[in-house]
């Protein structure tokens, strides 16, 4: 998005299923674990720059030996930054022990992070401040193995406050009123009484030691996850490992946020995207498979694994998001979903540049927008096509106007580019008006000035301030007739609450035109019922049953708020004509018909929280409030 947004996280799971010396033998490395998961995190780094973290967990080794290891950096490579030390801890710890590089028994003894378990996360944050205390993995420590709890996850909890309020009422008394420490902290709790439960029932009939390896080899990570996660209301993937070596990947009820497997004889991996573990282990893309709504991926201390449902799955709403801009498009599904998007935009394209595709030159921007963009020109060429077909078969063509038919196509450039790498959305609020205004440059001479139409696709168009502020100042001075903005997204109108750090609404250029339609139309009336339905509705305590806010879309069509979007983002000394151009919903869950969760645009939210944080954010718009609504 040239208006970018920060959102979702990645994770990375490893599992290795046999002994350790097997990969040394195999591979000819102690590092194939590492070296995997290296290249799963940088393959997903697109999912958080924010900081980084890699955890590992020893099966086995003897008492008085560290069977975890975690490093967590916020540095700007903080991937790489972490990688350069786990190398450089195995460089260090085998430079005097040149004869044991292949002990697997030894090099598990005296080197860190060369276990068999790997848990990799990349962050974006969406709570706190961008600290290494807060990046994942996150570490409830005990000195029962079985006890402790590594955590990692893509997911936004909206009931935070009951979830801390029934910690407190176990007894616990969190650190922090944040989803990261209350979901931790109550699997924790759980995995807790599953390791009483399992020493009740079996210390009659063993003794340590060996009773604590007879608990590891029955804890129950189903039975923890369904009396943990109950009440939890939001979007996860949440991985977990155990300090014996067991897993679990849990996913939520509608799947709202993604989970992907693979195994073989040799692993078992989790990824938050298919790309990444097809790249990784060169594995077949049909071999992927997806962790299914309200159900968790588990592999227990011996490496088997299983499919087992903890929570009654809702309707299925995975994130749309994800198709339109979020994973990579190197995915094969979301390449062909993201050219469909381009090209079901083409018929409303059509009708804003009158069909005068000779004076009209298409380009996109940012990069990600490329896909689509591929999209839209193959339905311009489905379109000649037809048109010629048309003209042929009806006959009388001079030969030069059947020449310049056949000959003719779309006129594409390049117009848009970062001259720069910089990610605008990184900086403060302060400094990033300034910003945009510069890392943008410009292809001259290639528009007909007052003559052509320019089209130009985003992948979605969030706050408008980009366009306002660069983008359209710079095509404007190419000289074009019209400037036409394509969002192949619909238009965003509701805040998320699952993953993505959008959650106010005045950030939503969609919202303010539909705003202002509502002021200018002197129907303020409706904003007024709509906000004392919310407010009434917190003060009954069913502000989670419905979302109240869609009542002001309701009024106008899209093309009314699409124009009135134009005319918010229109620079005041613009030139050309403008018009704004979004997706329909209709198209866009045609085009990925296995994720719809259109929430964005629709307000149809997978849970209850979801309800309750766009009211609130509606309440805190009209009275000022400048703070997240969850």
């Amino acid at each position: 998005m040239s208006d970018a947004i920060k959102h979702e996280c990645g994770i990375a799971l490893i599992r290795l299923r046999k002994d350790y010396q097997y990969y040394i033998n195999k591979y000819g490395t102690p590092l194939y674990g590492i070296n995997k998961l290296y290249l799963m995190m940088e393959k997903q780094v697109n999912r958080g720059q924010d900081g980084a973290g890699v955890a590992n967990i020893k099966i086995d080794v003897p008492a008085g030996h560290r069977y975890i290891s975690r490093y967590r950096s916020v540095e700007q490579n903080a991937v790489a930054d972490i990688f350069g030390k786990i190398y450089k801890k195995f460089r260090k710890g085998l430079k005097d022990h040149k004869d044991k590089a292949k002990d697997a028994k030894w090099i598990q003894e005296n080197v860190a992070f060369s276990g068999e378990v790997f848990l990799g996360h990349l962050r974006y944050g969406t709570h706190g401040q961008n600290e290494i205390e807060n990046c994942h993995p996150m570490l409830r420590q005990s000195n029962w193995r079985s006890r402790n709890l590594v955590v990692a996850g893509n997911f936004n909890m909206t009931n935070v406050e009951e979830l801390f309020n029934k910690l407190i009422s176990l007894g616990q008394h969190p650190k922090e009123k944040v989803d990261t420490v209350t979901v931790m902290e109550k699997i924790g709790h759980f995995l807790d009484e599953e390791n009483q439960r399992q020493f009740d029932f079996h210390k009659h009939s063993y003794e340590n030691p060996e009773l604590s390896n007879v608990i590891e080899d029955n804890i129950d990570l189903q039975r923890v996850l369904q009396r943990s996660c109950r009440d939890f209301d939001g979007g996860y993937a949440m991985c977990g490992v155990t300090g014996h070596g067991s897993a679990f990947v849990a996913r939520d009820p509608a799947g709202i946020r993604p989970a992907f497997w693979y195994a073989d004889d040799e692993v078992v991996v989790v990824a938050s995207e298919k790309q990444a573990i097809k790249t990784s282990f060169n594995c077949n893309y049909e071999d992927i498979q997806e962790v299914q709504p309200g159900h968790a991926l588990i592999i227990d201390k011996r490496g088997n694994y299983s499919e087992k449902k903890f929570i009654e799955p809702l309707e299925k709403k995975s994130c749309s998001f994800e198709r339109i801009y979020f994973s990579r498009a190197s995915d094969p599904d979301i390449y062909a979903e993201r050219k469909e998007l381009g090209r079901l935009v083409i018929p409303q394209v059509l009708q804003e540049v009158n069909y005068d595709l000779k004076n009209t030159v298409f380009s996109y921007i940012p990069n990600t927008a490329e896909t689509a963009f591929l999209g839209m020109i193959e339905g311009l060429e489905d379109y000649l096509a037809k048109e010629r077909k048309k003209a042929i078969m009806g006959g009388g063509l001079a030969e030069e106007t059947l020449e310049e038919l056949l000959t003719f196509r779309p006129r594409v450039e390049k117009l848009i580019s970062k001259d720069v790498k910089l990610r605008t959305f990184i900086t403060n609020d302060a400094d990033r008006n300034d910003m945009v205004s510069h890392v943008y440059d410009t292809t001259y001479e290639v528009i007909k000035k007052g003559v052509d139409n320019v089209v130009l696709i985003d992948d979605s168009i969030v706050r408008g301030t980009t366009l306002e502020r660069s983008i359209l100042k710079l095509l404007d001075k190419l000289g074009p007739k019209k400037i036409v903005i394509v969002s192949s997204a619909p238009q965003i109108r509701y805040p998320d609450c699952y993953g993505i750090d959008m959650s106010r609404m005045k950030d939503f250029v969609a919202f303010r035109a539909t705003y202002e339609l509502l002021i200018e139309r002197h129907m303020e009336d409706i904003l007024e019922d709509t906000l004392g339905r919310c407010v009434s509705a917190f003060e009954l305590g069913t502000a989670h049953t419905q979302n109240f806010v869609k009542a002001i879309y309701e009024p106008f069509t899209n093309e009314e708020i699409s124009a009135k979007i134009a005319d918010i983002v229109k620079p005041a000394d613009l030139k050309a004509d403008l018009a704004i151009v979004y997706q329909t919903v209709d198209s866009l869950n045609k085009a990925c018909p296995y994720n719809l969760g259109d929430w964005y645009f629709t307000g149809n939210f997978p849970t209850p929280g979801g309800n309750k944080v766009v009211n609130k954010a509606f309440v805190n718009f009209m009275k000022g409030v400048e703070i997240r609504a969850y």
